[in-house]
């Protein structure tokens, strides 16, 4: 009896990397519902179909983007401080058309420098590197001093980069659960960004404070910028390290092929998982039916981009090749759509993703066994060989090891998430960031936080 309950111990202790990680994402869902609530309309869902999404998404009334929202308060916890001054969560008016303004004319760069700026910041980085890395690690920094320089018009001194990257990964490690908020780290960038405001080679928007225009930077340029480009970059690199004839193919040199690559990738793990809009009015679905002012719409950015393609779940850079339908007639908007704020840099960001990613593969042949999922909590363990190098007999070896090693962090990171995600939900619904901004709240501060967060 007693072996036999040992023999029970042991497989299901061996079996917990293929079914705890589930069950607990489940539970981190029900908790999340419990504490936020059920406002929100899922979109594509019962109400509004896959063949509705772009219609109700581009519609005059779906406009509002965080008055009104209980998310909202968590977004706004995440992405403290200064989430009042961050673009994409300015209501329309004066304030967001100044801020929009700024931001294009930060992006406006021509086409080859933008790409050699990516290709030195990339070099940089690359440089010395091999073995296991994560990927998302290893592309932060690129973009720090992409980014840095664009605003700036210099290159990024190493100081500057140190604090782009320790916010950036602060941001995006609370965002994912896997730890919780370091408002120091934060508040370093605000206060260096601050100082450092004379030297920004464009105009800054007008009407704002010295500080609001440092968190309009840090939330903009330093936080979004930063997170989304090194995820997607992580995402590309991923894909190709675990499809080897994409790999090879996307090597040769061809920027069609690689932009099909990269357009499947941002098919399948889209930047955005669920994007939050307030209705400021009525939209009619005919038939006497509408969705009324102030509803929270939830637009599921997965769920649309697999819907309507032939076996959603394969990565199939082909889907997007000459001869198949037109991208615009597809489910596949990663930046957006044009009629409700599409991603500012929807021109510049493809360019740059694609310079990145053959820079990484004119020096290195990739591989991974870890798991590639939209959120990458793991933030993408890879094996990088220098292209000309020799593959040792230990390649095998390391890549077992790196599967083996995953499913056991993703255990042990699917239990923290738990935990740190419902305190994060909790302490977002206690301190009503956004709720107290728009009521007005004596005494509000945006980076309102308890001690220790």
């Amino acid at each position: 009896m007693l072996t036999a309950a040992w023999v029970a111990a042991a497989i299901v202790v061996i079996s917990l990397p293929r079914w705890l990680p589930g069950r607990v994402v489940a539970l981190r869902g029900w908790v999340f519902t419990k504490i936020n609530g059920e406002e929100s309309i899922p979109v594509p869902g019962d109400l509004v179909g896959v063949d509705r999404f772009r219609e109700v998404y581009s519609h005059p009334a779906a406009s509002g983007r965080s008055e009104g929202a209980a998310l909202s308060d968590l977004f706004w916890y995440w992405l403290s401080p200064g989430p009042e001054m961050h673009q994409e969560h300015l209501e329309a008016g004066e304030r967001y058309e100044a801020v929009a303004l700024a931001t294009r004319r930060v992006l406006s760069v021509p086409r080859a420098r933008a790409e050699e700026l990516t290709r030195r910041c990339v070099v940089r980085a690359l440089e010395g590197r091999r073995g296991v890395v994560r990927l998302r690690d290893l592309m932060m920094p690129v973009w720090a001093e992409f980014s840095y320089e664009l605003v700036f018009g210099e290159p990024c001194p190493p100081h500057a980069r140190d604090l782009i990257v320790g916010n950036a990964d602060d941001v995006v490690t609370a965002l994912k659960c896997c730890g919780l908020r370091h408002m120091d780290r934060r508040d370093r960038l605000t206060a260096y960004l601050a100082e450092s405001l004379p030297r920004v080679r464009h105009e800054l928007p007008v009407g704002l404070t010295a500080r609001e225009q440092a968190l309009y930077l840090q939330g903009a340029f330093f936080n979004t910028a930063v997170v989304q480009m090194s995820e997607a970059a992580a995402h590309v690199l991923m894909a190709l390290a675990q499809h080897q004839d994409v790999q090879n193919r996307a090597r040769a040199g061809d920027d069609r092929y690689l932009d099909q690559v990269i357009s499947e990738t941002l098919r399948l793990y889209p930047l955005f998982g669920i994007a939050h809009r307030v209705t400021k009015g009525d939209i009619s679905l005919g038939e006497g039916v509408a969705i009324p002012a102030g509803s929270v719409l939830c637009f599921d950015y997965p769920a649309f981009h697999r819907a309507g393609f032939p076996d959603p779940e394969r990565f199939d850079p082909g889907r997007f090749a000459p001869g198949h339908a037109p991208v615009r007639e597809l489910n596949h908007i990663p930046f957006g759509m044009p009629a409700n704020r599409p991603c500012p840099a929807w021109r510049l960001a493809p360019l740059a993703l694609r310079v990145a990613v053959r820079e990484t593969l004119r020096a290195y042949e990739l591989d991974s066994t870890a798991a590639h999922t939209r959120s990458l909590p793991n933030r993408g363990p890879c094996l990088l060989t220098p292209l000309n190098a020799r593959r040792g007999p230990g390649r095998r070896l390391t890549l077992l090891f790196m599967r083996l090693r995953d499913g056991w962090e993703d255990v042990w990171r699917s239990l923290v998430q738990l935990v740190l995600g419902t305190y994060m939900v909790w302490d977002a619904r206690r301190l009503r960031l956004c709720e107290r901004h728009f009521s007005g709240f004596s005494g509000f501060s945006g980076d309102a936080r308890p001690e220790g967060t």
